[in-house]
């Protein structure tokens, strides 16, 4: 059985349709309007191996904000529907990758209990038409969207476009181990049972 989950958000500032398949291969069709937003859930998708389709209108006369933060909700509850009962799968996943100079780590836990811990200095405004202090936005979104716990902490910082780069990466890196099914877990994994 396929995993998949979708979202169409309409808004006065944005008009947002996501979809995911968590069993995917890696494809992607994104456009959100703005090029280093899209070149970040492309990568997302390509390193947790999803397929994602991701089409924005939005705002843009105005800022980013707007476009990124909604299409966090938007792709985070594409994600929470996908996940369904959360049945089998492992919840948690973690990693620390590396984006040349830059060392991210990634941790998160499916719990339904939404929770950003975000460490995380830039040293320019702008990546592109893409605001710094947007990764921190997006990110808020998906938790809370999805309904998950989700650390990520610079090790070692850089070039900014790296940084980004790398904890888009390591998301989706996590992301993909906490998605996974395993046999050996006939329900949810939790004492409560449920999640």
């Amino acid at each position: 059985m396929t995993r998949t989950g979708d979202c169409v958000r309409n808004t006065s500032e944005t008009q947002i349709e996501v979809s995911i398949n968590l069993d995917g291969t890696g494809k992607s069709e994104v456009n959100t309007g703005i090029g280093f937003f899209d070149h970040m859930l492309i990568s997302f998708a390509k390193h947790g191996l999803f397929d994602l389709t991701v089409k924005v209108t939005g705002d843009l006369y105005v800022d980013c904000h707007h476009t990124i933060e909604d299409t966090g909700i938007a792709l985070g509850i594409a994600i929470r529907k996908a996940l369904g009962d959360k049945k089998s799968i492992r919840r948690y996943g973690h990693t620390i990758l590396p984006m040349d100079e830059s060392l991210v780590l990634c941790a998160l836990d499916l719990s339904g209990r939404p929770y950003l811990v975000f460490n995380v200095d830039f040293t320019t405004d702008r990546v592109g038409y893409f605001d710094t202090e947007m990764v921190k936005e997006f990110f808020h979104a998906i938790t809370y969207a999805v309904g998950m716990n989700l650390h990520i902490k610079m090790l070692e910082s850089g070039n900014n476009h790296h940084m980004i780069e790398g904890i888009f990466k390591a998301f989706a890196k996590a992301l993909d181990q906490a998605t996974l099914t395993d046999s050996r877990i006939n329900d949810v994994l939790s004492t409560k049972g449920t999640l």
